[in-house]
């Protein structure tokens, strides 16, 4: 799928469940990872944010070299963006990163549960 960031299954991708202000940029951003999200902005993580009106999203990244900010607005439809006023973060995989940005409710799939064997007998 062009235009998203896709991450491998060693990067902590973490949502942010309140809506933002969207006018917030690198700056502003990384400061709610410090303060409300208690996380390290230069930690390699992948850190989201949504807009009250769930049709943007902006994605907040270090890679070593400095801070890079990612954008995608919908022009149609909005995100399927969760809700749990208890947390402040909430934490995703890549697969979920992915069922986020092509519109699913990343709440209510689930895959099927790994199951691990030490022999078939």
């Amino acid at each position: 799928m062009s235009g998203v960031i896709h991450w491998g299954n060693n990067t902590d991708i973490y949502l942010h469940i309140e809506p933002v202000d969207f006018r917030k940029s690198i700056n502003g951003l990384s400061l709610i990872v410090e303060d409300a999200m208690a996380l390290s902005s230069m930690s390699g993580s992948l850190f989201v944010f949504c807009n009250k009106k769930r049709d943007k999203l902006k994605a907040l990244y270090w890679d070593e070299s400095g801070f890079a900010l990612w954008y995608k607005r919908l022009e149609k439809e909005k995100f399927k963006w969760p809700k749990n006023k208890a947390q402040s973060a909430l934490s995703i995989d890549p697969e979920q990163w992915d069922w986020l940005l092509r519109g699913f409710d990343i709440n209510r799939m689930q895959a099927h549960k790994k199951i691990h064997f030490s022999s078939l007998g």
